[in-house]
């Protein structure tokens, strides 16, 4: 459960400011209002001009069709139709046909069309997009190819079609241009939303230019227009735009504009719930645009108290999105942030307390960002931080620790019974376990009495729930309080937990024990530690107790796989000096050997991590077990041999056979490096050598790029140990 990876009214509100939000202009001069309720959230906006090919569910069979072609070739009628513009709408219509020769036939024509004649090709698009009479399909299609011909993943191609459009008529530019800004006053959602991300597409390229200077203009005209959809719409571009230009290739003007215009729309008298929503939305994309607002105190307060207004507003995706805008806040302006905590606390208890999943997620995340904004401040300046460094750090984790603390304990007991077969899975349970691991690293040992009651309380309970939540809480801590404080805890709860991970009737127990002795050997075991955990006395039942739990279900057995990783690495500096994990080593080789080769290996990353193990283990390992580590090397090389004869297989399967070519890779890339570095084993080690460097030159054959990295490193290992010329 624990691998992470990838949030009704507050109590003591502030009075709110007299004037209404449609009074304020954000870079005028204006009277101070009083400090306003503020809150901050996680970071996962609610939109993206990236998400443009998720929302069209719209899937080409044949991606050429959108490469574009040098300009200046003509489309011949012979050959399209006397006017293929105005085919295009049934050819866009037939390119999402389910009979697959018919949808070839449509994507041809779109390549030819657009081959031959670029600027009529893009016009075409536009003009479909922009036509109300035409099909929903046809409209959103059309903008998607259109997005998708002025941006691309790949650097290369994105320059490349940057500068076709560039290129292109200033006079088509314009007509193209145009047809957008119509569709965004269409009565269609989707048309809008396409056109919304296509402009900012375009802005992305023009505004950096000095071109377009009208566009911001233009669109803050819409924000005054009827229907609300139309408002909706221009606000949603207005974010999409902030996305995707630098603040720089804004004037401060048109950013003082944008903030007003946003934060009308997100006002609580606003009352179109869809236009709040985009305004919100918008806003989270142009905070970063904000600085200078953000330096104003009447500016500042005034938008902290709308978005901590929008938190609670009846819509739970505005809910969800206002606080997604105080977490964009707390990483942005952490320095700005302490008039307003005591309220920001106060809103976001409420909401892990008592609102739905979504909000309650994005309150939690806003004291995770916190968190990592205090830990990187101290981590900077470390015992030289004062209070007059460059960035002040406020203590904010560590004032609220008697009550956040609590709140966090509280959501550990919110697990859901398959979190731990979904590798995806995300909850409040999680995120409140992952936020007291942050707070353990902000304030050290002051985090471990408000911690161990709760744990005191609950590692006995019939209930595995209670269980559960208290291992991951004692697991939680371990990052962050000094060995000092966490040995002599450690000492008494290894016993239980070992016992736990072979006894207790619960899966999610298991699983969350089998972590958290990956976390104390990970942090409190090693030979810089004056106390060892480990000892001569127990290492025998620790080494005992995990192979037997990598026999236990994937999710658990994946986790005790980790937790022997971490204890194989704090032997990694014993020197020549014999390791206690030696009289185990065969067996834990034959072990994890085992592991990867389960029948059900591929679920919860068993394979990976029994491999990743393996490796540590061997790279750990010292010289008497050299012996050990030369009779895995045939078994591995067969395993690779084997990927490689495979014949016939499925798209899944191909996948997962590149991946095991490259664990397998990896890991006799490992063995080389080992056994390569000794001479007493360099020479018995080369009667593989030619063998390996065969297989090696084979992965190459196959269409994978991670096998193909992991083969070349190990070809380089054998190389540089003189293992072959």
């Amino acid at each position: 459960m624990m691998t992470a990876p990838p949030t009704p009214r507050a109590a003591g509100a502030r009075a709110r400011a007299r004037r209404t939000t449609s009074d304020l202009r954000f870079g005028e001069d204006r009277h101070r209002l009083g400090h306003a309720q503020a809150a901050r959230v996680p970071l996962y906006p609610g939109g993206g001009v990236a998400s443009v090919e998720a929302s069209s569910q719209i899937v080409l069979q044949n991606p050429d069709i959108f490469r574009l072609a040098p300009p200046g070739l003509r489309v011949h009628s012979s050959r399209l139709g006397h006017s293929m513009a105005m085919e295009v709408t049934q050819i866009l219509l037939n390119a999402q046909s389910v009979d697959g020769a018919v949808r070839k036939h449509a994507e041809d024509n779109l390549k030819q069309f657009q081959e031959q004649n670029l600027p009529s090709f893009l016009l075409s698009l536009a003009g479909e997009l922009a036509n109300e009479e035409k099909p929903a399909e046809s409209r959103k299609l059309a903008g998607l190819i259109l997005k998708n011909a002025l941006d691309a993943k790949e650097q290369h191609r994105k320059y490349e079609l940057v500068q076709r459009w560039v290129a292109l008529d200033a006079s088509v530019k314009a007509q193209i241009k145009n047809c957008l800004i119509k569709t965004l006053s269409s009565p269609s959602h989707d048309a809008r939303s396409t056109a919304s991300q296509v402009i900012a597409k375009v802005a992305g390229i023009e505004l950096p230019q000095k071109q377009w200077p009208e566009l911001i203009g233009t669109l803050l005209s819409n924000i005054q227009q009827l229907p609300a959809h139309t408002k909706q719409a221009t606000l949603e571009t207005l974010g999409y735009i902030c996305e995707e230009v630098s603040p720089e290739a804004v004037e401060q003007a048109h950013v003082n504009q944008i903030l007003t215009a946003v934060v009308q729309g997100m006002n609580s008298s606003e009352a179109n719930n869809d236009v709040r929503l985009a305004a919100t939305r918008a806003l989270y994309n142009a905070l970063g645009f904000a600085q200078a607002n953000f330096s104003n105190d009447m500016e500042r307060d005034y938008i902290m108290r709308v978005v901590c207004e929008a938190t609670l507003s009846p819509e739970v995706k505005i809910r969800q999105a206002a606080f997604e805008c105080l977490v964009a806040i707390s990483s942005t302006y952490y320095e700005k942030l302490a008039p307003y905590i005591h309220d920001i606390f106060n809103i976001t208890a409420k909401a892990v307390k008592e609102d739905e999943e979504p909000v309650a997620l994005q309150a939690i995340e806003f004291w995770s960002s916190i968190c990592d904004e205090e830990i990187d401040i101290l981590e900077e300046y470390g015992s030289d931080f004062t209070g007059d460094s460059e960035v002040p750090c406020f203590y904010f984790i560590k004032q609220a620790l008697p009550v956040l603390v609590p709140l966090l304990l509280e959501t550990l007991l919110k697990q859901e019974e398959d979190q731990d077969q979904d590798e995806g899975a995300w909850n409040i349970a999680m995120a409140g376990g992952t936020c007291l691991g942050l707070v353990a690293r902000t304030v050290g040992d002051d985090i471990v009495p408000l911690v161990m009651p709760f744990i005191e309380l609950n590692i006995t309970k019939p209930d595995w729930r209670q269980r559960e939540a208290a291992t991951y809480a004692f697991g939680s801590i371990l990052e962050g309080p000094s060995p000092e404080k966490l040995v002599p805890l450690v000492n008494v709860a290894l016993n239980f937990m070992l016992s736990a991970l072979m006894k207790d009737p619960s899966n999610h127990v298991k699983d969350t024990t089998a972590w958290t002795l990956g976390r104390m050997f990970e942090f409190l075991h090693g030979s810089m530690l004056e106390t060892p955990i480990i000892t001569p006395a127990n290492c025998q039942q620790i080494a005992t107790v995990l192979l037997q739990s990598m026999k236990d279900v994937p999710n658990v057995a994946e986790k005790a796989c980790g937790a022997l990783y971490f204890l194989a690495q704090g032997y990694e500096d014993m020197g020549p000096s014999p390791s206690p994990l030696t009289p185990f080593f065969q067996d834990i080789l034959q072990a994890l050997y085992a592991v990867t080769r389960r029948e059900d290996a591929g679920e919860s990353r068993l394979r990976t991590a029994a491999y990743e193990t393996l490796n540590e283990v061997v790279r750990c390992s010292t010289d008497e077990t050299s012996p050990m580590v030369m009779q895995l090397v045939p078994h591995i090389m067969m395993e690779l041999h084997h990927t490689l004869e495979a014949q016939k297989l499925s798209t899944d399967e191909r996948e997962k056979q590149n991946e095991l070519q490259g664990l397998l890779c990896g890991c006799l890339q490992v063995i080389i490096q080992k056994l390569g570095s000794s001479e007493a084993t360099k020479y018995v080690f080369l009667q593989y050598a030619d063998q390996m460097m065969g297989l090696f030159l084979r992965v190459f054959s196959c269409r994978s790029a991670t096998a193909h990295e992991e083969a070349m490193l190990a070809i380089g290992a054998c190389v540089c140990y003189g293992l072959w010329f």
